[in-house]
């Protein structure tokens, strides 16, 4: 089925690797072509720091047509938050309780086995101080650790709060 609002395309993120993490030198998202040299995010980032699932980056294609990232045009204020969940070896169950307990909080989100991680999309319409409670109440309890991947001043406002 056709995306009314433009083709889906991938677009690549150099990463920066320091102590072998991340295990990748690039990660690929989806992405929504705009059809003026941007493209909205689609996906949820496992590694790049910065963006969010719904930003709007600017994109420039190399001699092979792979459309790089630039910089980001317009913010969907959405947060990306990333856990490796510890709790049963990060197994799938554990990663699933951890995806429903934040779905209750209007916050959706995709685990992936193989780094035991689960990655957040976190929107500016969730109860953004129920979020962080949960999320700190995980980390004391030793259930996830914790990386904020792109955050805003409303989830800044929410912490000091």
């Amino acid at each position: 089925m056709a995306n009314p609002e433009g083709p889906y395309v991938k677009v690549h993120f150099r990463l920066e690797i320091e102590d072998d993490w991340p295990p990748a030198s690039v990660e690929s998202l989806w992405a929504v072509d705009q059809g003026d040299d941007t493209a909205r995010l689609d996906n949820i980032p496992w590694f790049v720091r910065g963006v969010a699932c719904g930003d709007i980056v600017a994109t420039e294609p190399d001699d092979e047509g792979v459309r790089w990232v630039g910089e980001v045009v317009r913010r969907s204020e959405n947060c990306t938050i990333r856990l490796i969940v510890l709790r049963d070896g990060g197994s799938g169950a554990a990663r699933q309780s951890v995806l429903n307990a934040f779905h209750e909080l209007g916050v959706w989100g995709e685990g992936i086995e193989r780094f035991r991680m689960v990655a957040l999309d976190v929107p500016p319409t969730a109860d953004l101080a129920k979020v962080q409670r949960l999320l700190n109440h995980g980390v004391a309890k030793e259930w996830w650790h914790m990386e904020e991947g792109c955050i805003t001043a409303q989830w800044r406002a929410a912490s000091a709060g």
